[in-house]
Parts: C-alpha cells; sequence; structure tokens
C-alpha cells in the first residue's frame, strides 16, 4: 500500500465545521452512504478540503484515506501502521 511517510495530523472533528462522514470500510452502511451522498473528489476535514486519496491522522489516532468523499478508516497512525 502506497501511503505517505507523515499524514497530516488533522485533530478531532468540530462539529460546526464540514467534516465529511468518517467510516470504516467493512461497515455495512458504507455502500449506502457512498450512494446517497455527492460523488466528490475531495474530503472535508474541519472545513479544509484534502484530495481524493489523501491520508490524515484523526484526533484519536486514526488513519484516514479520501475515498470519494468519505473517509475511510485504514488502521492507527501508528508508526509501524504507516
Amino acid at each position: 500500500m502506497n501511503k505517505p511517510n507523515t499524514p497530516v495530523d488533522v485533530g478531532s472533528p468540530d462539529p460546526e465545521l464540514k467534516n465529511s462522514p468518517i467510516m470504516e470500510e467493512m461497515d455495512e452502511d458504507f455502500d449506502v452512504l457512498a450512494q446517497t451522498i455527492e460523488k466528490n473528489s475531495c474530503c472535508y476535514f474541519n472545513d479544509v478540503t484534502y484530495d481524493l486519496d489523501e491520508y490524515v491522522c484523526s484526533g484519536s489516532g486514526e488513519l484516514l484515506r479520501c475515498e470519494n468523499g468519505i473517509w475511510v478508516q485504514k488502521g492507527t497512525c501508528d508508526p509501524e501502521n504507516l
């Protein structure tokens, strides 16, 4: 898997700012949500735009990847996982 060495640390999502949904890839609602949101080539985290396939680390230490407007959990931001 080709991941950047140091994903941006974005902190925790602020509910008052624009954020794309965060889901587990195997979540049974993933396909439903993917069909209901507008297909985007970017994701939002606290009003900041991130490109498709870009990785970030959330405040909870979760590694997230932007996939068609949805943040998908890809593990932890532990250096061993990157």
